[in-house]
């Protein structure tokens, strides 16, 4: 695995005064995202453009990546080569000018100028670089595509047929427009996902993680399969406060990977088995990944209805997961981590008690206050640090506290970037009229078939995601897919969070899987097997979104009993079909009974809307059960012949 698949490799290794100023640059962007989520302008009374706190950022973040990230993989990282310095000069430019200049340029936003179209030119290319940088060249190529479309759109024949703009008209566009970098994606970064990186490099600070780990040893270490099912908890524990599949991996699977193989799991199995349980983190309430904060913006609804509706299909998804490596587990005959290598449950709640405080104050705030959830993430990290102190071993240090807004920042440049990007995307196609014209091809290609249009969708989802951060993926979907599917009959949190989780899907999903390969690195295991064991281990993630498009009850929207029903017919649904893809219960089982079970399963997992879904959850319940008995039955026969 390479250092770039891992998120090492990178950075420069500077010193002296170089090392000095890409500190400074990472924790004053923390610092500033901090201070803007939590109001710190309104508490002081400030009147400030949100876009001269959004050209502060691009100027930091800019800054940071052309001083501290190669140009190239192979280049020394010990200095910074003087191009890259007037690159730095130049994100400076173009951001300082927005900070500065936006109060005056909001009064004639549509009036071109020299200082908008060279300073938007720069922005863009800026932003290229950049991307190209942290996160390679697939994504820079596509938003490059897509600026020379809204430019050369009059030559392309039929739908994609549009007026097109002057390149003065694109630059300035793109750099100052609503909706272009400066948008949704960007402010939504800068805003809110500042606060909730921030609460988790704080909880790492004062050793929260070591706690969700202790805790998840205590809880499941001992039993069967136990350093598997610890690596389930964990990393659904750090997802609650990461939502980045790949950090997820190399923080978690460092410790549970060596762990699952020293008890006896393949490698490939151990690989995958830390892949889903990490990718589950974008989907795990409360902090899930960057594009459920964008699915809150773009239906104009608060982050905590978005973590609410998530509930019932994450759980189903860490479900599935569970059942079959416990059933792994089974099959192959491991057994629990020795007592000797377990924490105790006592020591552990005393010394991790306090943890629980930050997060009981993410969840009031979210769920209940319905404060703005940037807010809500600074008030967690207040908690975070506060708690801290209370104990001496969990007592941060100025150089942790420090390091943690250091690592803060050096993980935004990467959201920054790509938000830059999504901004340039979505702005191109407003420039071009392209979102309004796919809305119209889609629905004729489609026939007015909305399950035919999710297909389509879920295919085109997983395809871009091979060489795109899911951010990407589900913004462009969003803009140029999601309007149709609500046309269409679907309900918009369903539609939106169907695109998130096919594009999500793309950590998991072979040939191009950043999670998979990340892990089956760690474990030194073979890619294919990890990626095929992998995908099974995550059926229900390529299951259950087209379930809940259709039956909102799966969402938490409803009465009561419908969603009890939902949640428990599917939970049943999720076990029948984890036994037939383990392909074991009480013995090894064909594939004729996998088979068997698994249709028992998919019976269950819709909701009991109406006779007919009624009907199949009883026949599937029923043919689950009866398959279950059977087995029982004909292992209890076969016992004491074996023995």
């Amino acid at each position: 695995m390479s250092d770039e698949i891992l998120g090492a490799g990178k950075f420069r290794s500077l010193t002296g005064a170089a090392r000095s100023l890409e500190g400074f640059l990472l924790c004053a962007l923390a610092l500033a995202g901090a201070a803007w989520a939590g109001e710190l302008h309104i508490r002081l009374g400030l009147a400030v453009f949100k876009e001269q706190y959004l050209g502060l950022v691009l100027a930091l973040a800019f800054a940071a990546v052309f001083v501290g990230v190669k140009a190239r993989p192979g280049e020394r990282g010990d200095r910074v080569p003087w191009h890259d310095w007037l690159l730095v000069l130049g994100g400076a430019a173009a951001g300082g000018y927005i900070l500065v200049r936006y109060p005056a340029i909001a009064q004639q936003l549509g009036v071109l100028s020299a200082d908008k179209v060279w300073l938007g030119a720069a922005a863009i290319v800026l932003t290229l670089e950049a991307t190209r940088r942290l996160v390679g060249w697939s994504l820079a190529i596509l938003a490059a595509v897509f600026i020379l479309y809204a430019k050369f759109a009059y030559l392309l024949p039929g739908p994609l047929y549009a007026r097109g703009s002057s390149w003065e008209r694109v630059a300035s566009y793109l750099y100052l427009d609503a909706s272009g970098m400066l948008g949704l994606p960007l402010i939504v970064a800068a805003e809110i996902v500042v606060a909730f990186i921030l609460f988790g490099q704080a909880l790492y600070a004062v050793g929260g993680d070591k706690f969700l780990t202790d805790l998840a040893l205590t809880a499941m270490g001992r039993y069967r399969g136990g350093s598997a099912k610890v690596a389930v908890v964990s990393s659904s524990l750090f997802g609650t406060v990461s939502g980045s599949a790949v950090s997820n991996v190399v923080i978690d699977g460092a410790i549970t990977i060596p762990m699952m193989k020293r008890t006896g799991y393949p490698s490939h199995l151990a690989a995958a088995t830390e892949a889903v349980a990490s990718t589950g983190g974008q989907i795990m309430p409360p902090v899930m990944g960057v594009a459920a904060f964008m699915i809150a913006e773009f239906l104009n609804i608060p982050y905590g209805e978005v973590a609410l509706a998530a509930v019932i299909p994450a759980c189903l998804y860490y479900l599935a997961l569970f059942v079959q490596v416990d059933l792994e587990a089974a099959k192959h005959g491991l057994k629990g981590l020795p007592r000797s290598e377990l924490p105790r449950l006592a020591p552990t709640l005393r010394r991790g008690w306090v943890f629980f405080v930050p997060l009981a104050v993410l969840i009031y705030t979210l769920m209940i206050a319905g404060w703005e959830a940037g807010k809500c993430g600074v008030a967690a990290v207040i908690a975070t640090f506060a708690v801290g102190f209370i104990q001496k071993e969990t007592r941060p240090s100025l150089r942790s506290v420090l390091k943690a807004f250091e690592d803060t920042g050096r993980t935004l440049l990467e959201i920054v970037v790509i938000s830059g990007i999504a901004g340039f995307v979505i702005g191109a196609l407003q420039l071009s009229g392209l979102a309004f014209k796919m809305s119209m091809i889609l629905t004729s290609v489609a026939g007015g078939n909305a399950l035919l249009l999710l297909a389509l969708t879920a295919l085109v989802c997983i395809v871009l995601g091979m060489g795109m951060p899911t951010t990407v993926v589900y913004i462009m979907l969003a803009v140029l897919v999601g309007p149709t599917l609500v046309q269409l009959g679907v309900d918009p949190l369903g539609a939106h969070l169907f695109l998130f989780y096919f594009g999500m899907l793309s950590m998991i999903t072979p040939p191009v899987c950043l999670a998979t390969y990340a892990a089956a690195s760690l474990a030194r295991a073979d890619f294919w097997q990890t990626g095929w064991a992998g995908m099974r281990l995550g059926i229900v993630a390529y299951v259950v979104p087209f379930i809940f498009v259709f039956h909102p009850a799966m969402l938490f929207k409803g009465a009561p009993v419908d969603i009890a029903l939902a949640a428990a017919s599917a939970a049943v649904g999720v076990f029948f079909m984890g036994i037939g893809l383990a392909g074991f219960l009480f013995r090894p089982l064909g594939w004729f009974a996998r088979a068997t079970v698994i249709f028992a399963g998919l019976l269950l997992i819709p909701p009991p809307d109406g006779v007919l879904w009624a009907a199949a959850n009883v026949a599937g319940l029923l043919l689950g059960l009866a398959f279950v008995a059977l087995e029982w039955l004909e292992n209890a026969r076969a016992a004491p012949r074996s023995a």
